[in-house]
């Protein structure tokens, strides 16, 4: 169990908060975590690159010239990997990248990636009425009063959309939000801070806590 320092909208210290998640042991921790980066990566390739080969590549149906006395060399067909316009050599071909991997160890992997951050994870009230209408300005100095650093990437965590939130932060550049249920190990691992309510952190115990 580990527990959280919680802040309200202006930084002050209010209580605190328990995370208790079962994770990875610590010699197959990293190896979890990162099977499971590496599919999420994979499976977000869309997989369509395409290039012809010299039977696809349209013409070339004729010898350039005759085999012998032109003093060139031999040819067969203008659309030879080797001339400008030909087809490709092992090319790009559509295909699936997808990787597979077991809904439990992917649950083991998001429950280990998410306590492996708990020194960067700050937790606070929530602060849907603090925002009666969309300030982006507002939410960003609530974002410092927390102590992120300005420069920072922020992963925000929410329990549920909450309207103004999303529009108060969408216009900050190194802000993401996302709702308790849609973590995913990407976002976990590339953010400088994690933010999350003290809803948001219960959510996360009821939906990953198994």
């Amino acid at each position: 169990m580990v527990d959280c320092v919680v802040r309200d909208w202006q930084g002050e210290e209010v209580g605190n908060a328990s995370l208790e998640l079962r994770v990875a042991k610590e010699s197959s921790a990293s190896h979890v975590v990162h099977r499971a980066l590496v599919r999420q990566l994979a499976n977000a390739r869309q997989g369509t690159a395409s290039t012809k080969t010299r039977s696809e590549v349209r013409g070339g149906g004729r010898k350039p010239w005759r085999q012998k006395g032109t003093g060139r060399a031999r040819a067969g067909s203008n659309r030879s990997p080797l001339w400008r316009g030909g087809g490709v050599i092992f090319g790009p071909k559509p295909r699936d990248y997808s990787v597979k991997m077991n809904r439990k160890e992917r649950r083991l992997a998001l429950r280990t990636a998410f306590q492996s951050r708990i020194e960067d994870l700050i937790v606070v009230q929530d602060f849907a009425d603090q925002l009666p209408q969309p300030k982006t300005k507002e939410l960003a100095a609530a974002i410092a009063r927390w102590g992120v650093p300005q420069e920072a990437k922020v992963l925000l965590i929410l329990p549920e959309r909450a309207e103004n939130i999303y529009l108060s932060a969408r216009n900050i550049g190194n802000l993401k939000l996302i709702s308790a249920t849609n973590l995913n190990i990407f976002d976990l691992l590339v953010a400088d801070r994690i933010v999350t309510t003290a809803a948001a952190l219960e959510k996360i115990q009821e939906v990953y806590g198994d």
